[in-house]
């Protein structure tokens, strides 16, 4: 397929090659010169066949609105937009209504992987009408895992459900980081990074991201040279905000969530695990110690 893609970031460059390894033909975008193969979004909609295919991969909120408020005056009814970032699922919703009402077909597609996606391949959860992510299923195919695509409801329900796999994934994290403390806490050492990797054979708990923690503390065993500063980047509080008006009693989503806002203030091994693990799966960066040795 050819399809237009803008942004090429962490995930967008790494989606853009996967693509072309799939052999498909992609028009990309940035906005940073650098990498931009193309001048403009304008150039990116006028090279492309009709009915065209964009996909977006920008940052939520502000980044995302001008960058569709920028398509909608470019493309023409049958055209289908995807946005691929993290957006509220909410906004997908209204984008998808007023997208339809203009004849254009719009896709919502929650997507995880991290910066490990372009090996591994990633997991797409695809919101909008059926048909559309049918046509779009070749691209899926090349982006994914085995497996690991699949329309999941109408417009709103990708980014539905990458909110809740992103509140998911702050608990396990949280408890990772606990656990981790308890067990440097024992009345003599004990290898962490070595029972990390014990851990991943055949033990109930087997993970990626038990492998993403033995790889951070093999880098670095006391997680010495960073603080336990833990960010957040929007959907655990969707999550949360969703919980309460649905009447879900996500206690353990809820903490996680909070136990982060509590990073902000104090310092300890299991927030820095923490922090170390975003930075693993997704180069989120971390914060250094400035009394580090």
């Amino acid at each position: 397929m050819q399809v237009g893609l803008v942004g090429l970031g962490r995930m967008g460059g790494r989606i853009r090659e996967r693509l072309e390894r799939g052999g498909h033909e992609v028009v990309a975008y940035d906005q940073d010169p650098a990498t931009s193969p193309t001048t403009s979004i304008e150039e990116v909609v006028s090279r492309l066949a009709t009915p065209r295919v964009v996909w977006v991969m920008v940052p939520s909120g502000a980044a995302t609105d001008a960058v569709f408020e920028t398509l909608e005056g470019l493309v023409a009814p049958g055209d289908l937009l995807v946005d691929g970032g993290n957006s509220d699922f909410r906004d997908s919703m209204a984008r998808g209504e007023r997208l339809r009402a203009r004849g254009l077909r719009f896709l919502d597609v929650g997507t995880s992987g991290g910066v490990y996606g372009l090996e591994r391949g990633f997991c797409l959860m695809a919101g909008g009408d059926e048909a559309d992510y049918r046509a779009i299923e070749p691209l899926a195919e090349a982006l994914a895992a085995p497996g690991g695509h699949a329309w999941v409801g109408p417009s709103g329900a990708g980014h539905y459900a990458k909110m809740c796999h992103n509140a998911i994934e702050y608990a396990i994290m949280e408890a990772m980081g606990e656990g981790f403390d308890l067990l440097q806490k024992f009345d003599a050492p004990i290898d962490a990074r070595r029972v990390a990797d014990l851990w991943n054979h055949g033990s109930v708990i087997r993970s990626w991201l038990l492998e993403l923690a033995e790889q951070a503390l093999a880098k670095d065993p006391e997680l010495s040279t960073i603080t336990g500063y833990v960010e957040d980047s929007g959907e655990g509080r969707w999550a949360i905000r969703e919980a309460v008006a649905r009447g879900v009693p996500a206690t353990g989503l809820a903490e996680s969530l909070f136990r982060r806002f509590a990073s902000r203030e104090r310092d300890s091994y299991a927030t820095r695990l923490i922090a170390a693990l975003r930075d693993e799966f997704g180069q989120h960066g971390t914060v250094p110690r400035t009394d580090a040795p």
